[in-house]
């Protein structure tokens, strides 16, 4: 199998909600597009504010465990930060979940559970895809629940004195964590296929920690009556 084949193949779905989230961003006056070519990818500043920021890290380190992966990985090493789901009901969630799912304008019901995530020195989350790779064992049972994964959003909750940026090396930029800065991303090509070059890394942090709340959205609804 290529590495284009364990990807995925077009989607009409995956293309259109490419289409109609990049045109909602690009229409909103707060949003600002990456100057790259070959992914879209969205910024939206103090998207969050200190104290929406500071409850949500509260929240974070009540819950804290270590992270996991989907597929199993022999380098312990690969992903070592610390993360937590979030209630989506919760008083305290529910308005940033809600608020998310409007900027994109997508369904809520297509958004997974948000993931509050810990970087302590150190820590990092090696370069990786969000999309689900097709042929891995854990494919099937992702594609029930939802299909594949379209649009990230990744929300930072404090500066970071050194470290902790999150890089794409294909596609070429690299954010510095930053209190309340939202960063959006489609995890598909134009043609509704997964997006090589929307492989990313969560970089070691080197001074202080890092907290960032991450959502993920799919082709079909994720929530089930």
């Amino acid at each position: 199998m290529t590495v284009a084949q364990k990807a995925g193949v077009p989607s009409p779905v995956r293309r259109l909600a490419g289409e109609t989230v990049a045109r909602r961003l690009e229409a909103n006056p707060a949003v600002k597009r990456a100057k790259i070519d070959v992914a879209q990818v969205y910024y939206h500043q103090d998207f969050l504010t200190p104290v929406q920021c500071a409850r949500l890290i509260t929240l974070i380190d009540a819950s804290r465990r270590p992270s996991t992966l989907l597929s199993t990985n022999p380098d312990a090493q690969f992903r070592t930060s610390e993360s937590c789901d979030m209630d989506r009901w919760s008083p305290d969630v529910r308005p940033t979940d809600e608020a998310i799912a409007e900027l994109l304008g997508i369904d809520a019901s297509h958004g997974e559970t948000m993931q509050g995530q810990r970087y302590a020195p150190g820590q990092q989350f090696r370069a990786h895809h969000d999309y689900f790779h097709a042929g891995e064992s854990y494919y099937d049972k992702v594609v029930e629940s939802g299909g594949q994964r379209t649009w990230t959003a990744m929300i930072y909750l404090n500066d970071v004195r050194e470290g902790g940026a999150t890089w794409f090396p294909q596609a070429g930029i690299r954010v510095a964590p930053k209190r309340g800065l939202l960063l959006a991303w489609n995890n598909m090509n134009p043609d509704g296929s997964p997006n090589l070059a929307t492989l990313h890394e969560g970089m070691p942090v080197v001074q202080g920690t890092k907290y960032i709340v991450t959502k993920w959205f799919r082709e079909g609804s994720w929530l089930r009556g």
